[in-house]
């Protein structure tokens, strides 16, 4: 089952990013890392979402005619109020948070996960919609004739103004953060399904499973081979196993991605110190 979810991720490592199908692209991630959970159950669900999405939109003329308000009010109605989908404080860190079938099953999950529900059914709708790569919390952007609505949708899909971002930056970075240009940048569909991974991965080197945290680098490749960061992490990481050939070919693929730059320039240096043990 793993190695069918493996294939369906390299298939989508091969599509342009406006092709990729976010949910089933997160489900295949999650059936890689619980292949006994019933992924097929939480398809049928990610169909009811659509479903409802499409026919609540038809239902409200003024949403579906460009309302943004009104947008955020439905989305937060149908997944947060009808659905049941909402943010995990009490257990944040359970790797189940970042899992789409176990947060289908336990309707809880990271702002990540959760984003990918609301952008699952805006999509559904045919309305604009993106992830937002605000530092140390994933928000959701709906397209606005004025620039864009952010919505917090671990928070049930709450409306951000200027505010209740200034608040939130300062929350995540201390008490002398402020807003700043870039903090609102809209993501690809790619980035948001590897910044979900990012949770697994990280939470994975924290325990100390490198070997792990490997596995789920390895399989955020199948999606994005041309990553340079992801091959460097991955060469990091078989250089801890002692994996010596594998980090050496890892870090050669980092370094003929981005050839230039300080990040090549310790690439190469651990490069030659690989190499210089073989010898």
């Amino acid at each position: 089952m793993s190695e069918e979810a493996r294939a369906a991720l390299s298939a989508a490592g091969q599509l342009p990013d406006a092709e990729l199908d976010l949910a089933e692209v997160a489900l295949q991630f999650a059936r890689v890392d619980t292949p006994d959970a019933d992924w097929r159950a939480a398809r049928d669900l990610l169909s009811r979402i659509a479903r409802r999405a499409v026919e609540e939109a038809a239902a409200d003329p003024r949403a579906d005619a460009g309302d943004t308000t009104r947008r955020a009010a439905l989305l937060s109605r149908l997944l947060h109020g009808e659905f049941g989908f909402g943010g995990d404080a009490e257990t944040y860190d359970d790797l189940r948070n970042a899992n789409l079938v176990a947060v289908l099953e336990r309707r809880r999950g990271l702002p990540v996960a959760l984003g990918i529900l609301w952008l699952h059914a805006a999509e559904a709708a045919g309305w604009a919609a993106h992830g937002v790569d605000f530092p140390g919390h994933f928000l959701l952007a709906l397209g606005h004739p004025r620039g864009q609505v952010i919505l917090d949708v671990f928070g049930g899909g709450a409306v951000l103004a200027a505010p209740e971002l200034r608040a939130l930056i300062k929350r995540i970075e201390g008490p002398k953060a402020e807003l700043r240009p870039g903090l609102l940048v809209a993501m690809s569909k790619r980035a948001v399904l590897l910044r979900l991974q990012n949770n697994i991965k990280l939470r994975r080197l924290r325990a100390g499973e490198v070997d792990g945290a490997l596995r789920c680098t390895e399989d955020m490749l199948r999606l994005a081979p041309d990553h340079a960061g992801l091959w460097r992490e991955a060469g990091l990481m078989q250089h801890r196993l002692e994996r010596i050939g594998a980090a050496l070919q890892s870090l050669e693929r980092a370094l003929e991605l981005e050839p230039r730059g300080e990040a090549a320039h310790r690439t190469r240096a651990l490069i030659d110190e690989l190499r210089n043990r073989l010898n």
